[in-house]
């Protein structure tokens, strides 16, 4: 059974634990190879060598990173699909799915190419009289990404090209899961010329996350995952004098109008939640339809959508929605349905019980869809992280934007409407981190900033864009007088700059 290693000092570098987890291919349940899980020393190998490593990085030129970056854009876009097999592999997303996620992530590399610009400063000439002032950004040191199952390609990129163009070095700990992506871009990168110990992939569960944590080498990290880890490694990061930005869970809700266009609704819906089996933390997991007749209507036109849609495996071209990615998270979403039909939600479609010819074994699960689901219902208040989506009425907008507003998360929503007053409205009012109208998954581009609101998001900086800069860089002001053969002794009050 072959082992997914570790990747420190430029090189792969097998696990010396003795720890190790299996991973699984998720459409037919057989283990394909172990991960190593790292020891602290391990971790601790990885931030050495980075540490070793930064100087000589810190002190390359914006414009020489930015040109490995460029090489390393090159050899994505030549090998997108080899990438997007290995994830569909490990994960069991659809292949035009993982290819989705790789071209995301790959924006993001092409706004780091932009390093030279992006750490550009600022000066003021005589700020007093022959004094200069002047500001810029310099590189943290040593930071580190925790990355979650869902984008084994995708949320890595949203942090390490932003992390390297400002001349940081990175340390990668992602999911056991699903692992193999992050070793293959890590010797991509080398490939393209990046420094031996300037990006390194430490495999592992809790015990490599608390090195990491704990670990005085680490300047910052940076995480995406569930609330509950991500109010975690928040509160000891910071703790441990670690900047730390952590993206936390979602759910995310859709307003339809009475006057949007509903079959744009229907096919927004289809692809928001039930796109990539719903372990998206982006995914649309509650339509709050305005109205009787407008619930009574999207219910309608939903079912039939639903029961026809095509799960298979990854690898089939006509699948439209792959298998969970493991048993453990299967058991947990199949959980979730029988919860909500105990509380009392209306079952409309049910997804339990999908078996494949050929997939017996596999962790596929059919579209799910509730009706008639309140604020009180657990469906409604947690992340189920799968394909179940729950239709919460509302009579009227300000019950619907209520209902969203007073929810724990705030990461993404919608709003499908023809009218620009409602839609102003909600944009300007609504207190979500991300908004869409008339867009069911509104993730920003690469040059702006990803991240939500309230337990959605722990720190102040969002990701990627202007914001990831910021986050990467610490902001350095220099004050400065030269000679001038003027002497006016000896000054005992604060500096006015006059």
């Amino acid at each position: 059974m072959p082992e997914i290693t570790h990747f420190i000092g430029g090189r792969r570098s097998p696990g010396r634990s003795g720890r190790s987890s299996p991973v699984f291919n998720p459409a037919t349940g057989e283990q394909t190879g172990t991960v190593a899980l790292a020891s602290r020393d391990e971790v601790e190998a990885a931030v050495t060598s980075a540490r070793a490593a930064f100087p000589a990085w810190a002190g390359t030129t914006p414009l020489r990173r930015a040109r490995i970056l460029n090489r390393f854009l090159g050899i994505l876009e030549e090998r997108i699909d080899d990438l997007a097999a290995v994830i569909t592999a490990e994960h069991g997303k659809v292949l035009s799915d993982a290819k989705g996620e790789i071209q995301r992530g790959l924006e993001v590399v092409e706004f780091a190419t932009a390093a030279p610009q992006l750490l550009k400063g600022e000066i003021t000439e005589n700020v007093g009289t022959r004094v200069d002032s002047q500001s810029l950004r310099q590189p943290l040191g040593v930071v580190a990404g925790i990355t979650p199952f869902n984008f084994p390609a995708m949320v890595p990129m949203w942090m390490f090209p932003v992390a390297l163009a400002c001349g940081n070095c990175f340390i990668l700990k992602p999911s056991e899961r699903d692992p193999s992506a992050a070793l293959i871009v890590a010797e991509w990168l080398k490939e393209a010329g990046l420094p031996d110990g300037v990006f390194q992939v430490v495999q592992g569960d809790k015990e490599a996350v608390d090195a990491l944590l704990f670990s005085s080498g680490v300047n910052a990290v940076s995480f995406v995952g569930s609330t509950p880890i991500a109010r975690y490694i928040y509160a000891t990061a910071t703790a441990n004098g670690k900047r730390a930005q952590c993206l936390g869970g979602a759910k995310n809700h859709m307003i339809v109008m009475p006057d949007a266009d509903m079959d744009q609704v229907v096919d927004a819906l289809m692809g928001a939640a039930y796109g990539s089996a719903g372990e998206r933390c982006m995914a649309i997991s509650v339509a709050v339809p305005v109205g009787e007749k407008t619930a009574d209507a999207l219910v309608e036109r939903l079912v039939p959508r639903i029961r026809a849609l095509k799960v298979g495996p990854g690898t089939d071209p006509e699948a439209e929605m792959g298998p969970l990615v493991t048993k453990q998270h299967y058991d947990k979403v199949r959980g979730y349905i029988d919860e909500g039909v105990a509380e009392g939600a209306e079952l409309v479609v049910d997804g339990r019980g999908l078996k494949l010819q050929g997939y017996e074994d596999g962790y596929f699960m059919g579209g799910t869809l509730f009706d008639r689901v309140t604020s009180e219902m657990r469906i409604y208040k947690e992340e189920i992280f799968g394909p179940v989506l729950a239709v919460t009425r509302a009579p009227d907008y300000a019950a619907a934007a209520r209902l969203i507003n007073e929810h724990e998360f705030g990461n993404g929503t919608a709003i499908f409407t023809r009218d620009g007053d409602a839609a102003r409205e909600f944009a300007h009012q609504i207190e979500v981190g991300m908004v869409g109208v008339n867009v069911p998954i509104p993730v920003p581009m690469a040059f702006h900033s990803f991240g939500g609101w309230k337990a959605s998001l722990f720190g102040d900086h969002h990701m990627h864009g202007p914001e990831g800069v910021r986050f990467y860089t610490r902001l350095k002001t220099i004050t400065t007088r030269w000679p001038t053969g003027i002497r006016a002794g000896a000054d005992f009050v604060m500096p006015t700059m006059r």
